[in-house]
């Protein structure tokens, strides 16, 4: 299963660095993902990179925090700010990082496209995206 997350852009650069290694999420994905879309919100809106679903960590913030701050991306102020009113938070390894030479707009792919307000499934988009980026992922 293929997940598409939406992505504030600032954390997706972060990602791109190597510096943010993990995608916090108040809620664990109810559906096996093994691989997602990043969606960078706006300004950029297009899908810029995808990763494959390394451990998920489950766990108290606090607990979190300790076990992945050095791989967050996040200081400890906006990472507590987000899980603010969480009793548990999800953490999401990000392994086998491709960015896209050209971002992809989700609109070409999926018409009626709404960006998610934290994720959405989708089915197996290899093949489309292969044929809108002509065959190179990298």
């Amino acid at each position: 299963m293929i997940a598409i997350l939406s992505i504030k852009t600032k954390y997706v650069e972060e990602i791109l660095k190597g510096n943010k290694r993990y995608e916090f999420r108040k809620k664990r994905f109810k559906k096996n993902v093994e691989e997602v879309l990043v969606y960078a919100t706006k300004p950029i809106g297009k899908i810029v990179c995808k990763f494959n679903v390394g451990e998920i960590i489950e766990d108290k913030p606090e607990v979190l925090w300790e076990t992945v701050r050095r791989f967050s991306g996040l200081t400890e102020r906006e990472f507590f700010a987000y899980f603010q009113d969480s009793e548990k938070g999800v953490a999401i390894e990000i392994r086998n990082l491709e960015k896209f030479s050209r971002p992809v707009d989700p609109k070409i792919i999926y018409p009626n496209f709404i960006p998610p307000q934290s994720w959405i499934y989708v089915s197996s988009v290899e093949d489309l995206l292969n044929s809108y980026l002509g065959g190179e992922n990298g």
